[in-house]
């Protein structure tokens, strides 16, 4: 088990959003989102470091200057996973978080609770986050919702409401997946070179990578809810919830 100490944090950013372009970079709640997320997790004091990763020369020089550490990356990735590798690999990092640059709210406290699942037990590569979710917002496919085992192990990640409650008189506790990870460099450069599952392009849930290999995946529970950033509505819906002020 490596030293608490040794754990870098890294926010993979691109400017090619498909469907919110250029969101790294806009303001939200007067700070530019890529800031905000930096500076929310830089105070995790569990993190040796926390880098941008990028292949965008504007938010490179955005970061410059404003003091945010970046590393540039290639431009060839198929996704912000491959980014972090790289990154990880030339910062000499040994275990890694991974977080996201579209989740603004991220919390000190949740990043204390997502490292501790990593470092639960020696046997754990892979930790993430779960919050609880209330039925009515289930529906949604855009929120992914986890079931784990009893000891917090991830069982299945779905965009489908999961547990499916056959009795209705059953009211089955409902988790919303967050997407922040921690993992071991080992365990991500193993998810690097595994090809996209069969369930995993089903689903288009790259986590559920991890698991169609035999790899456990922790999710530690948190109170705290987040807003990721994936479109104009949830940027909305951000905007609304960290400046107390309803869209019109």
């Amino acid at each position: 088990m490596l030293p608490v100490t040794e754990i870098d944090g890294i926010i993979p950013a691109r400017m090619s959003s498909t469907r919110l372009p250029g969101k790294a970079l806009r303001p939200i709640a007067g700070t530019p989102m890529i800031e905000r997320v930096y500076r929310g997790a830089r105070e995790c004091r569990k993190l040796r470091q926390v880098w941008v990763a990028t292949d965008a020369e504007e938010i490179a020089a955005f970061c410059r200057g404003r003091g945010i550490p970046v590393q540039m990356t290639a431009a060839t990735h198929r996704s912000g996973t491959d980014r972090v590798l790289e990154a990880a690999e030339r910062l000499g990092s040994q275990a890694v978080v991974n977080i996201q640059g579209d989740e603004p709210m991220v919390r000190a406290e949740m990043l204390d609770l997502l490292i501790a699942a990593l470092f639960a037990r020696p046997e754990i590569e892979v930790a993430t986050l779960r919050t609880p979710l209330r039925p009515e917002a289930a529906g949604e496919p855009g929120t992914v919702k986890v079931v784990c085992d009893g000891e917090g192990g991830a069982l299945y990640f779905s965009r489908a409401v999961i547990p499916y409650a056959r009795d209705a008189k059953a009211a089955p506790r409902l988790w919303k997946h967050l997407g922040y990870y921690a993992y071991s460099l080992a365990a991500l450069r193993r998810f690097t070179q595994w090809p996209a599952g069969e369930l995993e392009q089903c689903e288009q849930l790259e986590q559920l990578r991890f698991l169609e290999n035999g790899t456990a995946i922790a999710a530690a529970a948190t109170e705290h809810d987040t807003i990721g950033v994936d479109t104009l509505e949830d940027w909305q819906r951000a905007e609304a919830r960290l400046t107390g002020i309803k869209p019109e």
